[in-house]
Order: C-alpha cells, then sequence, then structure tokens
C-alpha cells in the first residue's frame, strides 16, 4: 500500500467538505476520484499533499516513496525555455551529467594514478548515470511534450510566451519525466486535444507508479484506472472496475437507495395519517397512541434521498419550429490568419435531426468554422447556406454571449423581455441557481455556473439548429448525463465541436475529422468512427511510405475525405452491428430518461406538498375555515397523485 487515506474530514468554516473519507491506493494502481462540482475532490488532494491541514483523520505515504502533484494552476520561472523546465525535472542526471563532463576535462590533463582514480569514479558514476536513464531523458522529455501537443519547433519557447493551456502542458511533461511513485493529477486532460488525450492514456497505463486522478473526461477514465473512489456529500465510497463498471453500480445502488427512500416516505406519511386520524378521535387513549407513534417516528432514521436527483440540472430542448430537410450547405470553405491557411476547400452538408460531431487537433480550426456559420468571423472563400425555416442557437466554450455587468436576473431579461420575474426565477432554478444565487453578476461566476447559465439561454432560445462549442467544459458528469439525454431526444438538428469523447460517443450520429486542412466523413459514433479510421489510414500510409502520395490522396478521396459522398464509408455489415447497437442503446437511454422523468414528478409533488404545508401552518390562513379546508384538500390530492407516482417510479425503475 502506497498511500492511506483515514477518517479524514475538512470543514471550510461551518461547511463540512470531507467527512471521515478513508480509502488506499496499491502500488502500480491507478485510481479515479469522482464526484459533483464542489464535492471536495480538489480538497482531498491538497490534503494528501499537505498543502491543507484536515481537521481530523490521517494521510499517510509509504516511507521512501516520491509523489507528483499537478495543481489546475500552475507557477513557473517566466524566462526558461519549456524544454529546460521539463528538463529541470531531472536535475539529478543533469548534475551526473554536467560532473561527468568536468571529470573528462580533467581526464583529459590527468596522467598515472591521478587518472586511474579518476577513471574508476567516471566508470561508476558513468554506470549509475546509465541506470537512472541518463542515456535517454533527454529523448523522453522531447517525445513527451510532442505526446502532449508540442512541436519541435517550440520546444524554445519561453514560459513567458505561453498560453495558460501550454503552461499546464508544461507542468503535465515536466510531472511525468520525474516519474515519482505516486502521480496525483487534477483535470491533466484539460487543455489537451484529442490525440494528445490518447498519447496520455497510452502513457499512464504504462507508467510503474501509482496514479491518483480527478478528471471529469469519462473515456479517459474507462481506458486508465481501475479503480473509482467517490465522493458524495462529504463520504467516500470505493468501486473496484473503470468509470463504465462505477456508472453501473453507482446507478443499482441509486435505484435502491430511491426504492428505500420511497418506501420509507410512503411509511412516514401512512404513520402521519394514522396519527391524525387518532388525534381526531380526541379521546384519552387515542391521544396516548398517537404520541407513542409520534415518538417512534421522531426516531426513525431517515434514508437519504439520492444527491444527483436534487442536484441536477433540468435541461429541456424543444424548437419553436421544425427545419426543412437540408438544414446546412458549405462549399469551399477557406480561412487564413496573418498569411497561415487554416483551411481550405472544405465542403460538407447538414441534415435534419442529425448530430455531427467536428473532430480535429488543437489548432485546425474548429472553432473557427463554427464562428464563420455564426458570423462571428468572415471567410475568405467558400459558401454557407441555411435551409429553410432554420434557427440557430449558439452555445460559446468562453461565454462571450454573456455580459458580465448583469446579474443573472438581468442577464435573462435583457436575452427574453417578455418573461416576468417569476418566470425567470423557476428558469433559473432548473439550473440549479436559487435565492440569491439569480443576483449575482456573471463576472463573480465560476466556468461551470456560466456554463449552465449559457445553457439556460440555449434552452429558451427554441431553436431548431444548435451550434455547440465544447459544451461539456466546466460540466460534472452529472449534468453531462443530463446533456447527453436531451441532445439524444432532441428533434432539432446539432453540429458540434468537443474534445470529450464519451460525450461524442454518446451523442453523435456522424463525425466530421478536420486533419491536414481536409475533412473526412465518418457515418457512426466515436467507436465507430476509430474503428474505420484505422482502416482508411493504413493504405494511405503505405503509399505515402512508398512514395505514391498523389494515388495516396485519390484513395483517401475515394474513402470519403473532404466531400459528403463519402457518406458510403464503412463495410455493411460493420454498419449494421452499429446499427443494432445503436437501437439497443437507444431501448436503454429510453427507458432511463422514463425513469428520470418519474423522479422529477416525484421531486415536483413533494415540493407542492411541503409549500402546501407551510401555508397550512400560517396563522392568518387557519383562521379562515374556507382557506383551510381547500388546503387539505389539496394536501390530500397531492397525497393521492404521490402515491401513484411513487408506484410509476417502481414500475419503471424494476423494468430499468
Amino acid at each position: 500500500m502506497i498511500l492511506n487515506c483515514s477518517d479524514l474530514s475538512i470543514s471550510f468554516g461551518d461547511k463540512d467538505i470531507l467527512k471521515d473519507v478513508s480509502f488506499h491506493v496499491e502500488e502500480m494502481e491507478k485510481a479515479a476520484i469522482v464526484g459533483m462540482n464542489g464535492a471536495g475532490k480538489s480538497t482531498l488532494l491538497k490534503a494528501i499533499v499537505h498543502e491543507i491541514l484536515p481537521d481530523g483523520g490521517n494521510v499517510s505515504l509509504e516511507k521512501g516513496k516520491t509523489i507528483g502533484y499537478l495543481a489546475q494552476q500552475v507557477e513557473f520561472d517566466d524566462g526558461a525555455s519549456i524544454y529546460q523546465e521539463v528538463l529541470g525535472a531531472r536535475q539529478d542526471l543533469l548534475q551526473m551529467e554536467e560532473t561527468l563532463r568536468d571529470f573528462e576535462r580533467r581526464m583529459a590533463l590527468e596522467k598515472g594514478e591521478g587518472l586511474d582514480k579518476l577513471m574508476e569514479q567516471y566508470h561508476a558514476l558513468s554506470q549509475e548515470f546509465e541506470d537512472e536513464g541518463g542515456l535517454t531523458f533527454r529523448s523522453e522529455a522531447a517525445g513527451v511534450l510532442k505526446g502532449l501537443g508540442f512541436q519541435e519547433e517550440e520546444f524554445g519557447k519561453t514560459i513567458a510566451e505561453l498560453s495558460g493551456g501550454q503552461k499546464t502542458r508544461t507542468a503535465l511533461a515536466r510531472l511525468l519525466i520525474s516519474k515519482p511513485d505516486l502521480l496525483l493529477l487534477d483535470e491533466p486532460t484539460n487543455h489537451l486535444d484529442i490525440d494528445s488525450i490518447t498519447w496520455l492514456e497510452g502513457f499512464l497505463q504504462g507508467y510503474k507508479g501509482a496514479v491518483l486522478i480527478v478528471a471529469h473526461d469519462r473515456y479517459f477514465l474507462d481506458k486508465v484506472v481501475t479503480k473509482v473512489i467517490e465522493i458524495e456529500n462529504g463520504h467516500s465510497h470505493v468501486f473496484s472496475g473503470n468509470y463504465s463498471d462505477y456508472a453501473v453500480k453507482k446507478r443499482e445502488m441509486r435505484v435502491a437507495q430511491m426504492h428505500a427512500y420511497l418506501n420509507q416516505q410512503r411509511q412516514i406519511r401512512h404513520e402521519e395519517q394514522v396519527i391524525a386520524k387518532l388525534r381526531q378521535f380526541n379521546r384519552e387513549k387515542s391521544i396516548k397512541r398517537a404520541q407513542s407513534r409520534e415518538k417512534k417516528l421522531e426516531k426513525i432514521e431517515e434514508v437519504e434521498k439520492p444527491a444527483e436527483l436534487d442536484g441536477r440540472m433540468r435541461l429541456s430542448l424543444t424548437p419553436r419550429r421544425e427545419s426543412g430537410k437540408d438544414v446546412l450547405q458549405v462549399e469551399g470553405l477557406a480561412k487564413s490568419f496573418e498569411g497561415q491557411e487554416l483551411f481550405s476547400g472544405l465542403s460538407f452538408s447538414v441534415y435534419k435531426g442529425e448530430r455531427v460531431a467536428l473532430l480535429g487537433g488543437n489548432g485546425t480550426g474548429k472553432t473557427t468554422i463554427l464562428k464563420i456559420l455564426m458570423g462571428l468571423l468572415d471567410a475568405d472563400n467558400g459558401m454557407i447556406k441555411l435551409g429553410t425555416g432554420v434557427e440557430i442557437g449558439y452555445y460559446d466554450q468562453e461565454h462571450q454571449g454573456l455580459n458580465p455587468d448583469n446579474t443573472l436576473m438581468e442577464e435573462i431579461s435583457d436575452a427574453y423581455p417578455d418573461m416576468d420575474n417569476t418566470t425567470i426565477r423557476n428558469t433559473l432554478a432548473l439550473f440549479l441557481f436559487t435565492d440569491d444565487d439569480v443576483f449575482k453578476r456573471v463576472s463573480d461566476l465560476s466556468g461551470g455556473e456560466k456554463g449552465r447559465l449559457s445553457m439556460a439561454k440555449l434552452m429558451l432560445s427554441g431553436a431548431n439548429f444548435l451550434l455547440l462549442d465544447e459544451p461539456t467544459n466546466h460540466l460534472d458528469m452529472v449534468s453531462k448525463e443530463v446533456l447527453e439525454d436531451v441532445l439524444r431526444g432532441y428533434t432539432g438538428t446539432v453540429f458540434f465541436v468537443s474534445h470529450d469523447r464519451y460525450f461524442i460517443n454518446q451523442v453523435a450520429t456522424r463525425i466530421l475529422h478536420l486533419s491536414g486542412r481536409k475533412l473526412t466523413n465518418y457515418i457512426g459514433n466515436y467507436d465507430y468512427y476509430l474503428e474505420k479510421k484505422d482502416i482508411l489510414e493504413a493504405p494511405e500510409k503505405q503509399q505515402a511510405a512508398d512514395g505514391r502520395q498523389a494515388a495516396g490522396r485519390g484513395a483517401g478521396n475515394a474513402a470519403g475525405g473532404g466531400t459528403d459522398s463519402s457518406q458510403a464509408t464503412g463495410a455493411s455489415g460493420s454498419r449494421e452491428d452499429w446499427e443494432q447497437q445503436k437501437k439497443k442503446k437507444a431501448r436503454q437511454k429510453k427507458k432511463e430518461a422514463a425513469v428520470q422523468k418519474a423522479e422529477e414528478k416525484v421531486t415536483e409533488l413533494e415540493a407542492k406538498k411541503e409549500k402546501l404545508e407551510e401555508e397550512l401552518s400560517d396563522p392568518k390562513i387557519a383562521a379562515v375555515s374556507a382557506e383551510l379546508n381547500r388546503i387539505s384538500k389539496e394536501i390530500a390530492d397531492v397525497d393521492e397523485a404521490l402515491s401513484q407516482a411513487y408506484e410509476e417510479w417502481e414500475s419503471l425503475a424494476m423494468e430499468l
């Protein structure tokens, strides 16, 4: 056991963040920490590296073991180059290398016994240098930097010249080169494109040490981890397997917990009704029996309502009107910046009901294409034509459409002036903005909160063609799942850019891959794209190796590069298998959506009952018998509806 966390508790003020959190990590083990935003995942990592002192409990690292930590915020010497900064992680080898050069200079001047002694020391140090990886650490550093998306010509850039994302990638490269016994990684896939994330997966799978990761990239976690540590309501729960294994077990646990919660709520309501009846008899015996039942009721340890039921945004996307079949046609699109060509000759179409993902490496122009489609940037060449009745809704990953000086109420009101304050408040509540949250300034919101606000505006737009730029950035896993469910059920058309492969796999029905300034078309989800991409690229690579570039380009076009004629890509057998899997997933998701809808109905009715009971306790209403009777009847009606809602949920949950 390399790391052991026992009964960790951390509070900030009067708010408990972690309560008796316990888990361990074995040598060579790859584990993930998951939980909703604000659950305390990053706080836990900081406690492990002693940046935060826990209020209770212990963190112990095996004696003699080293630990490396990638935080979300990193600091560097701005004067160093990328390559120097990464090599600096192996100061031990750099120092040995300098000592060896010094030995060589001295040996050139020595003779006799002095030379023999120097040579003996030199050979001993050379062996140690080689054993510690001194012969390969420079090439390893270059390989890691390239794997994380840096070009060789960028190695000499100073830290001061880098963007925040590039600094994070440099910090990650430095950490990987240092090879600690335990790696702690806080959101390591942020600022990485898909190729770099895929490279990192392979690196971590083969890493000789242990790894503990906080990440929202579910596809990445599926590939890397074998254990999941969940933080929920401050407590920890440990699951064996990857993220998908955890998701299945968690769903089963949540259904069981919801079942127990609903059963207990039904029992409590039954007891309350019996107590009320006994008190109505107004006899000494019946009152004593009522008091006895009340005492038993007070001692019941209530089952917690599943956290996700209370803490998930409720997004609903419904087009105001239908578009025509042809939604978007693009021909010969080209764009350059400062004389550097980004892409040229891009042609593609999007049809009603499709959910098309645009993939490509960082800097290939994906966001630029979305901005051109939105009219926020001008193309150098090309034609863009929207179909009949198309209404666009745009989600911008940088949230530039939000006014930083507005409150949340003002932001919605400015966009939709016909909405009254109550409707605005109710809308914001669907996205987890309640009470005084609605008076926060946009400038004071976190990235995740800005994302939810932008989603609220998108929902209200009634658009039938959605352009989404990295919609899952800053969303927690529960919110991502909500967005996936909603987009799969959306009757309009979606064209989106994302590096979240799990999200792409769940949502996309077609993929356009932008590479080498050209587009290749794949009909299917992300797994299908991976399968066919390897098949399509194999002959091209062979032809390029043989020097037959022209023939290779022809084969690429025949396979589907750049135009919609590529829509026949793939063998029919694979296509049929994929269609069957797609239908099976659709049936499963339909059942899950029905369960979720039933849960929401239960929550809505419970809230309604709570509000009515508050009214009933108002002394002013208690003095008016007509009002008292009306509210009592409404509560009875809600109770009946609740019983039916419980039964409906149980039936659907059992079917699921």
